[in-house]
């Protein structure tokens, strides 16, 4: 018996992961988590006159604004408000503990100085190749990153708790979990598998918006190992909103200009995403 269930099970995921479009019947976008990136003594980036926290958390409280003026029936939940660290970690616990349906971070990029041959001088008898490090603020443009998720306990913590998305009445009946069992561990991966395709295709459609909207250098969308991502129990991205070590996008990203236009690709590729998956 256990193992015809088990057989069943791996159906479901085999048909679930082979369309972008399987979720819940009747699942409706109820909760949005925003995180604006870095704060407090976490300053992340630093450009000629801007730093990183700050334009994450401007762009942040518009995005949210403007989600709340077009999409009023969504609430809209920020990690922080302020300029306040938050850690990493937490960021992803309190969407965990929101039930939240999207996870959408906000960060800017950066590219290292680069390191500069400027000649050899002789050391000892033996040449020794001489450098500076000059900026480099020639890379631009946008990249938005979903995790590439492996097996991590605080995920599969959070998509127990997750009743807005677990709808598998079975799994709601018994109340515990039991990490022996190849069932929850298949539903688990499901899961999982599911919340990659949603990330993925969310990602898709902000970088669209980017490229052809913004008309923006797309660097494109990546799978990425990153922590906060990796251990949010539902569809979500990290966006570089563009690079702060480049002297016009500094200008761009800090501008109410920019910054609308930012928050724009955002929002229609969230309403876009939206109307995809609730029909």
């Amino acid at each position: 018996m256990r193992f015809t269930k088990t057989l069943l099970f791996l159906s479901i995921l085999i048909i679930s992961l082979s369309s972008s479009n399987v979720i819940a019947q009747g699942y409706k976008i109820k909760t949005i988590v925003i995180d604006a990136g870095h704060g407090g003594f976490r300053s992340g980036a630093a450009g000629s006159f801007s730093l990183e926290k700050n334009v994450a958390l401007q762009v942040a409280l518009r995005l949210g604004k403007k989600f709340e003026e077009e999409l009023p029936n969504i609430k809209i939940i920020q990690t922080r408000k302020t300029d306040v660290d938050v850690d990493w970690y937490r960021r992803a616990e309190i969407a965990n503990e929101a039930k939240a349906d999207l996870f959408i971070s906000i960060h800017c990029n950066s590219m290292p100085d680069k390191r500069v041959l400027t000649g050899y001088k002789t050391v000892k008898g033996k040449k020794v190749a001489q450098y500076k490090y000059v900026k480099n603020s020639t890379t631009s443009g946008t990249e938005t990153f979903v995790g590439a998720y492996r097996r991590i306990n605080e995920m599969d913590a959070g998509l127990r708790e997750n009743e807005e998305i677990l709808q598998d009445k079975d799994y709601k009946k018994k109340g515990t979990y039991d990490p022996t069992d190849p069932e929850e561990l298949i539903m688990l991966s499901l899961y999982r598998s599911l919340y990659r395709t949603k990330s993925l295709s969310l990602a898709k459609m902000i970088q669209k918006n980017y490229t052809d909207v913004n008309k923006r250098v797309n660097r494109g969308v990546k799978e990425q190992g990153l922590l906060i991502l990796q251990r949010a129990a539902m569809p979500s991205v990290l966006t570089e909103i563009g690079f702060i070590s480049n002297p016009s996008e500094e200008e761009y990203i800090n501008s109410a200009a920019g910054q609308d236009e930012i928050v724009t690709a955002i929002v229609d590729a969230v309403k876009q995403y939206k109307k995809e998956i609730e029909n």
